[in-house]
């Protein structure tokens, strides 16, 4: 019988006394239009300073950007706010981890360069404080979504990118975001149902703790805040998002606990 093969994994992670571990994920700068986003941009930034007071980490779990596109020689403006923020953090020595989703999958190394923060395109296995992690954004996990899969597969192509990049910015920006504008983070209501047994994430966390115990699954994608139980001492996160819920995760040492960001 073939040995199942073990997630990819990052190395692990110590969590000093007194220390957290700050998850966040589907901010969709950009969406739905720049007044609204230029606000939320701000929230976030209030958001990483505080979380900075008594981060050992923290991790951007995907869909940073509703849209997000790098040209060899120029990159989508604004969020300028963000990414100097997140220049000042990484400056001070604090690991900030970046994983793409399907919205800012076209992220190449303009973030590890100038920034200094990884970028990761899969879900990793990590232990993070002596406990078992498995991170990703949540695209494309579990059964069903056929269609997304088979678009994903394209998108992600070097082909796809490579003629992608042979369209001026001006072109090319203006018809991703014309396509972005299109995304179910602007229909609140239908992410706010809960399909129980059914949520295509908790499929794929279920299936994968048969194989390889982690205490808990963290993802984004979503757009539903969730903490479900996977199996005994095992729990699936989802972190929501930040245009309706503000929320993010935190870890500190001993359990993984959503929470609300100036959030009534």
């Amino acid at each position: 019988m073939t040995k199942p093969t073990p997630p990819p994994r990052l190395p692990d992670l110590a969590l000093p006394p007194g220390r957290r571990i700050y998850f966040a994920s589907d901010f969709h700068l950009g969406a739905p239009d720049a007044a609204s986003s230029l606000a939320r941009e701000r929230r976030i930034v209030r958001w990483l300073d505080e979380a900075a007071k008594d981060a050992a980490a923290i991790y951007l779990l995907g869909d940073i950007f509703d849209f997000w596109f790098e040209y060899r020689h120029a990159i989508p403006r604004g969020f300028i706010r963000l990414q100097g923020k997140l220049a000042e953090l990484t400056d001070t020595g604090l690991p900030i981890i970046f994983f793409t989703g399907n919205h800012d999958m076209w992220m190449f190394d303009y973030f590890t360069k100038e920034l200094g923060i990884p970028i990761l395109r899969h879900p990793v296995s990590q232990q993070i404080g002596g406990r078992e992690f498995h991170i990703g954004h949540g695209d494309g996990l579990g059964p069903k979504d056929y269609t997304y899969k088979m678009l994903k597969r394209v998108f992600a192509s070097p082909m796809s990118q490579w003629l992608f990049a042979r369209l001026h910015p001006n072109l090319g920006i203006g018809i991703a975001n014309r396509w972005s504008r299109r995304s179910r983070i602007q229909n609140a209501a239908a992410d706010a149902q809960y399909f129980g047994e059914d949520e295509w994430l908790l499929i794929y966390c279920r299936e994968l703790e048969k194989r390889f115990h982690h205490d808990y699954y963290v993802f984004g994608h979503r757009h539903l805040p969730l903490d479900v139980s996977v199996a005994a001492g095992s729990r699936y996160v989802n972190l929501g998002e930040w245009v309706n819920y503000c929320s993010y995760g935190v870890y500190d040492g001993t359990d993984l606990a959503l929470q609300h960001f100036e959030k009534a």
